[in-house]
C-alpha cells in the first residue's frame, strides 16, 4: 500500500468513526487509537517531503574521525560508529564495513561504512558535523570528567553511470598491508588502499575486502563520491554546509553535545533540540534530532 492509500484509508476510518459517534454509538476508544496511528504517519510524509534533493534517496557514505584527545577521543568515534549502526538497524537498512582503524589501545582511529537503503543519504546528510562527549572517563584512573570530539563526514553513493574524471596527476595510490578487523589473510599480504586527492586534500581509505581489487574498487568509488558531493554542494551554491563539515574538531564548532557527567543530555546546537534519555540516543534514537535539522534546512 502506497502512502496516499494508507493516508486515505486512515482519514477514512476517522470519518467513519465520527458517523458512529454522531449516531449513538460509542467509537470515541478506537477513534483516538487511529488518530494515534495517524500521528506518526504525517511525522513520516512530513520528512519525506524534506527529503528533496537530488541525492536524498542514494545510500549513504559515513566516515567518522576522532579528534585531539588520544583514547578519549577514538573511544568515542567507536561510541558514535555503533550509534549510527544501531540507527541503521532500527530503520531496516543494511550496512557494510568498508575501513576499520583500530584505536591505539581503545576506539578507533577512523571508520568508513555504507548505510544501505532509500533515503539513507537523506537522513543522515545533517549528522555531518563536530560532535562533543562530556562524561567521566572510564580511562583516568582518577575519574575525572573529560571532554571529546569526533567529526562525521557523511556523502551520498554516487551512481556507476554518473562520471567522475580523475586525472592521474591528481591522485596518489598507496598499498599496505591492513591491520584490525578484516578476513583471514587481511594482515597477511598488502592488500589495503589509500588514495590521496592532491587537489581537495581528500584521502580515503579502505582495507575490509578480501582482496586488493576489491579495496581498489571500494576506494575509487569513495573518492568520486566524495568528488561529487563537493560538485553538487557548488552547483547549488553550498558552500557554507562544506565550510562547516570541515571545522576543527575542537571546541565551538560541534553541531551537538552528549553529557553523560554531571547530567544526562543530548543537545542539537543547530535546532536546540533537547533529549534527557542519552542512553537512548547512543542507542541510536537520533530521529528527533534528524528532523529537527532536516525541518531548520528546510526553513
Amino acid at each position: 500500500m502506497n502512502d496516499l492509500a494508507r493516508l486515505e484509508r486512515l482519514l477514512g476510518d476517522l470519518d467513519t468513526l465520527l458517523e458512529f459517534e454522531a449516531a449513538g454509538e460509542d467509537a470515541g476508544a478506537e477513534f483516538g487509537s487511529t488518530l494515534e496511528a495517524l500521528r506518526p504517519f504525517v511525522e513520516e510524509l512530513e520528512v519525506k517531503a524534506l527529503l528533496s534533493g537530488e541525492l536524498d534517496i542514494n545510500n549513504a557514505i559515513v566516515t567518522i574521525h576522532p579528534g585531539a584527545g588520544g583514547t578519549e577521543s577514538q573511544d568515542w568515534a567507536l561510541m558514535l560508529y555503533r550509534m549510527y549502526v544501531r540507527w541503521a538497524e532500527r530503520r531496516g537498512y543494511g550496512v557494510d564495513l568498508w575501513d576499520y582503524q583500530d584505536g591505539d589501545t581503545a576506539g578507533i582511529k577512523s571508520v568508513t561504512f555504507l548505510v544501505k537503503g532509500d533515503y539513507a543519504y537523506g537522513y543522515l546528510k545533517v549528522e555531518s558535523g563536530v560532535h562533543r562527549l562530556v562524561r567521566i572517563s572510564p580511562f583516568d584512573a582518577a575519574a575525572r570528567r573529560h571532554t571529546s570530539f569526533t567529526s562525521v563526514y557523511v556523502s551520498p553513493e554516487v551512481n556507476e553511470e554518473i562520471e567522475i574524471e580523475v586525472a592521474d596527476k591528481d591522485v596518489r595510490v598507496d598499498i599496505y598491508r591492513a591491520g584490525g578487523h578484516g578476513g583471514q589473510n587481511v594482515n597477511k599480504v598488502s592488500t589495503a588502499v589509500r588514495i590521496t586527492h592532491f587537489p581537495t586534500g581528500i584521502v580515503v581509505t579502505c582495507q575490509n575486502e578480501r582482496s586488493q581489487l576489491q579495496n581498489r574498487e571500494t576506494a575509487w568509488k569513495i573518492l568520486k563520491s566524495r568528488l561529487y558531493q563537493l560538485e553538487i554542494e557548488k552547483r547549488n551554491k553550498e558552500r557554507k554546509a562544506l565550510e562547516d563539515s570541515k571545522k576543527d574538531i575542537a571546541w565551538g564548532s560541534q553541531i551537538r553535545s552528549y553529557v553523560l557527567q554531571p547530567y544526562r543530555l543530548v543537545k542539537d546546537h543547530r535546532t536546540e533540540t533537547e533529549v534527557g534519555n542519552a542512553d537512548a540516543v547512543l542507542d541510536g534514537a537520533i530521529d528527533p534530532f534528524i528532523l529537527a535539522a532536516l525541518k531548520a534546512r528546510l526553513a
